[in-house]
């Protein structure tokens, strides 16, 4: 930042304007100084004239410089909204991305389908691989009397699960259940051939991959739940092949993919024994989700 805006007795404008300067993203400048104000846009725009308080200038130049380094937003904020859910965000768990976003939708319509040819009944949906657990936080938020299965192997991941799952509504919270284990494994087994909708974002980013990521994505996220193994489709594989028998009648699996997997998952889903599947696309018309019926 420059001087001025570096000194004890900075305006929350001066701030704004270094900042902005800095990072050349006016949005990224905003939450930031939300961040460090405690206070939202409008009551920011009042205060712009006021002076900042010293810790918060010297708390704002750590985010920036973090952001500078090239660490996502989500991270250095420490917590991210995604689709309503405020969640806490570190080191343990994925950043939570807009295209995980449309897979809840997507997981959402095959729940609705599922209520229309069984009106009445209450939803059954398993999350393998839950990371920080905004897929099933999503899910009970969204949809009453739907009771969801949460597993990761990841002890860390499941920590802050745990932790955003005590930021949910009461109500909502006691429709989720947390389990560890490695995918199918750390189900109860009478859930066998009674889940409505199976969900996952697995790790689908092959070894030789991995160096190529996007630096926000490689330097920041966590290796294991990136990386899946030699091909990538080794977790996408297990989940698609063991799904159907766990799966009630009518119901449905919903996976994250890489685009260029759309084929590879099509197939596994043949081979698995589903009556249909498609690949769903993202909002930039990539490949992105298998939605597998049985």
């Amino acid at each position: 930042m420059s001087q001025r805006a570096e000194s004890p007795g900075a305006t929350w404008r001066q701030l704004w304007r270094a900042t902005s300067e800095k990072l050349g993203d006016p949005v990224h400048t905003r939450w930031l100084l939300e961040e460090v104000s405690g206070a939202d846009a409008a009551a920011l725009l009042r205060r712009l004239d006021d002076r900042a308080p010293p810790t918060d200038v010297v708390r704002l130049e750590s985010l920036v410089r973090r952001c500078l380094q090239g660490e996502p937003l989500q991270r250095v904020l420490g917590h991210w909204t995604f689709r309503g859910v405020e969640v806490v965000v570190d080191s343990r768990v994925l950043v939570p991305r807009p295209e995980t976003e449309l897979v809840v939708g997507f997981a959402i319509s095959e729940l609705d389908r599922l209520c229309r040819l069984r009106p009445g009944d209450g939803a059954i949906v398993v999350d393998l691989g839950t990371g920080s657990g905004v897929i099933a936080l999503s899910i009970v938020s969204e949809r009453e009397g739907t009771f969801v299965t949460a597993t990761d192997r990841d002890l860390a991941s499941l920590e802050v699960a745990e932790s955003n799952l005590s930021r949910l509504a009461a109500e909502a919270a006691t429709r989720v259940q947390l389990r560890a284990g490695d995918w199918y494994e750390a189900l109860p087994e009478d859930l066998f051939g009674r889940i409505d909708v199976i969900v996952s974002n697995p790790p689908y980013v092959a070894e030789r991959e991995w160096a190529d990521l996007e630096p926000a994505v490689r330097d920041f996220d966590p290796f294991g739940a990136l990386v899946a193994g030699p091909s990538g489709l080794e977790d996408i594989e297990e989940i698609v092949l063991s799904a159907p028998g766990w799966l009630a009648e009518h119901g449905a699996l919903v996976v994250e993919i890489a685009p260029h997997q759309a084929l590879s998952a099509l197939e596994l889903s043949r081979s698995a024994g589903f009556r249909e599947a498609v690949v769903e696309e993202d909002l930039a018309g990539r490949p992105r989700a298998l939605v597998a019926r049985v």
